[in-house]
C-alpha cells in the first residue's frame, strides 16, 4: 500500500466516521436499544482510531518506508471494513452471528499494531 493511499484512506474512514457517529447520535438514538446503540459507538471509536493510525503510518512511510508498514496499513484498513462494518450491521440488523467476522477485524488490528511496532523496533 503506497503512503498517498494509506493517507487517502485513513481520511475516508475519518470522514465517514464522523458520518456515522452524527448518523448513530441522530438518527438512530431513537430506533436501537442502548444496547445495540453501543455496538454502533465501539464500531465508530475503532474506526477513528485506525482512521488516525492509517494516517500516521502513511506520513512515517513518505520518510522510511518499509513491508512491515504497509502489512501495517493493509491490516489497519481491512481490520476496519471487518471490525466496525461487522458492528455496523450487527447494530442495524440485530443479527447476533454478524459478530462472528469482529474478532478477525480485531485480529488484522492486532497484527497492524505489531507490524508497525517491530517498523519501529527496526529504524
Amino acid at each position: 500500500m503506497t503512503p498517498k493511499l494509506m493517507l487517502m484512506l485513513g481520511a475516508l474512514y475519518g470522514f465517514v466516521g464522523v458520518a456515522f457517529g452524527a448518523f448513530g447520535a441522530h438518527a438512530l438514538r431513537a430506533r436501537l436499544t442502548p444496547e445495540l446503540l453501543a455496538v454502533w459507538r465501539t464500531g465508530v471509536e475503532y474506526q477513528f482510531w485506525h482512521a488516525l493510525a492509517l494516517i500516521a503510518i502513511g506520513l512515517l512511510a513518505l520518510s522510511r518506508p518499509g513491508p512491515l508498514l504497509n502489512a501495517a496499513g493493509w491490516s489497519f484498513a481491512i481490520g476496519v471494513l471487518l471490525f466496525s462494518g461487522s458492528l455496523y450491521a450487527l447494530a442495524l440488523s440485530g443479527v447476533r452471528g454478524l459478530g462472528a467476522v469482529t474478532p478477525l477485524g480485531g485480529l488484522l488490528f492486532l497484527i497492524g499494531w505489531a507490524s508497525l511496532l517491530v517498523h519501529a523496533a527496526r529504524s
